[in-house]
């Protein structure tokens, strides 16, 4: 009784956090604002997730990179297609090589993309950067100090992954 109790208290403020932010909240974000300890966060959020696919909701809670993110199921993208009249945002064959050299290789610097591609990368690493696919993660350490590339929690979003661990593993 106490632990339903617990739950109808915050279930709502949860929900509502989730939605509004549009982006992950981490379990520290939510226990910050909510004032509950981490532990129980991760029982609320599995009570509110099932609450969501037994009232058939649209939405559901996805988990990326140990955030928490609220989303439509996958079921209802048709209907979404057709309200918003999505453009074609596709990546380029030479986008995605790209992409996929950062996701696997990270971290990586511009010089690294090419010498593995064969041909320049400037305006493809600028797009995926607009796109917030990949971002810049720091210097490497050598001469001239290159910037050193990788991907972002879009890029997981995008892609449906929880996290890295979730890529599927190069054959040798």
């Amino acid at each position: 009784m106490m632990k339903k109790m617990f739950y109808d208290k915050f279930k709502a403020p949860l929900e509502a956090m989730l939605f509004v932010s549009g982006d992950p909240l981490s379990n520290e974000q939510i226990s910050g604002i909510l004032k509950i300890d981490k532990e129980s966060i991760d029982s609320l959020i599995a009570s509110l997730q099932e609450d969501m696919k037994q009232t058939g909701s649209g939405l559901m809670i996805k988990k990326v990179n140990n955030c928490y993110q609220i989303c439509t199921i996958p079921e209802v993208s048709p209907y979404l297609e057709k309200l918003t009249e999505i453009t074609d945002k596709k990546l380029s064959v030479p986008a995605l090589e790209t992409l996929s050299i950062i996701a696997f290789k990270q971290p990586i610097t511009k010089q690294e993309i090419e010498n593995i591609r064969g041909v320049r990368a400037d305006s493809i690493i600028n797009k995926l950067l607009e796109r917030d696919l990949i971002q810049e993660i720091g210097r490497k350490k050598v001469v001239g100090r290159p910037i050193i590339y990788g991907t972002t929690n879009n890029f997981l979003k995008c892609f449906g992954l929880s996290s890295l661990d979730d890529l599927p593993t190069l054959p040798i």
